[in-house]
């Protein structure tokens, strides 16, 4: 990719300038961990056991553990080390929960924790083909993230995303005492189609027609697959979408008092426990006005420019 600086009618090109350490990719990440991936930074250098963990993060949407993990060559297997990371992580789940309370300062109990969501992103400035193959599975827990640093003090980061449908199960069918099998035992990351696999074929019907409408918004929507609902984010939540047996809940991500909905078709829940974000939930079936939906959800990915 080529970069370039618009200078009137000329293309002036940016030069990349390579980081010297990987050191100097942590500094750079830790102290924008909530900008670049939505994370709270919990402690740097941790040391479990054997093992140093580069830097400890939480998710406060999933309220799960995140560990970023940088490198600058690319002679490693992401594979190898993320399963021995996120191993580490479930079988010292007091320690790791220690060092939650003491950033929050509050006794946290077990539960206060979803393990099953703990996940491993690894951030470098290039990976290569071998590395980038051993994550094409749709149920890895890992994100591969590369950086790059341009001369106009622009920083790019593109997250390498996996299409494939296999299972990283497949690998071993008949190993009970891995260290891939103990993860994936725990573990689990949801995908969207089994989130709509849950709902009647009028529902999937609705979903897939309100889906490609919320991707026409914009090119910068991400679907991303949560355990309890589907989010569309706009860098932040613009709608979640949870699947019922008879029907499916819209959350749309606006304050109390924001959304501007003279049909009064959304229930405040404000004050009310639910999966998703936002304080607007409408409740959707064959009979709704799904043009009206998207007037709704339109001001929400509006609000996230």
């Amino acid at each position: 990719m080529k970069l370039f600086r618009l200078n009137k009618t000329n293309l002036n090109e940016v030069e990349q300038i390579p980081f010297k350490l990987e050191r100097d990719i942590q500094n750079l990440v830790e102290v924008n961990t909530e900008s670049v991936f939505n994370l709270k930074f919990i402690k740097s250098e941790l040391t479990v056991d054997k093992y140093r963990i580069d830097t400890l993060c939480f998710d406060e949407e999933n309220n799960s553990f995140v560990i970023v993990e940088y490198k600058k060559g690319n002679s490693y297997s992401v594979i190898d080390q993320g399963y021995t990371y996120l191993q580490l992580l479930l079988n010292n789940k007091s320690d790791f929960l220690l060092v939650l309370s003491q950033h929050f300062n509050k006794v946290l109990r077990m539960e206060d924790v979803d393990w099953s969501q703990s996940r491993i992103i690894f951030v470098s400035p290039s990976f290569n083909s071998y590395q980038k193959d051993s994550v094409n599975f749709k149920d890895l827990p890992f994100e591969l993230w590369e950086i790059k640093r341009y001369s106009n003090d622009t920083i790019v980061l593109n997250q390498h995303r996996s299409n494939s449908k296999e299972s990283i199960e497949t690998l071993n069918p008949n190993t009970t005492d891995s260290t891939i099998s103990q993860v994936s035992r725990e573990v689990k990351v949801y995908t969207e189609e089994r989130h709509v696999e849950f709902g009647s074929d009028e529902l999937k019907e609705i979903y897939n027609t309100i889906r490609e409408r919320i991707l026409e918004l914009g090119s910068d929507i991400e679907i991303v697959p949560r355990k309890e609902y589907i989010s569309f984010k706009r860098g932040s939540n613009v709608v979640d979408i949870e699947f019922q047996r008879k029907q499916l809940k819209f959350f749309i991500n606006m304050k109390k008092g924001e959304l501007d909905d003279p049909m009064n078709i959304s229930r405040d829940v404000s004050n009310v426990g639910h999966y998703g974000n936002g304080d607007y939930e409408i409740r959707v079936n064959k009979d709704s006005d799904l043009d009206y939906l998207m007037v709704l959800i339109k001001q929400s990915y509006k609000s996230k420019v």
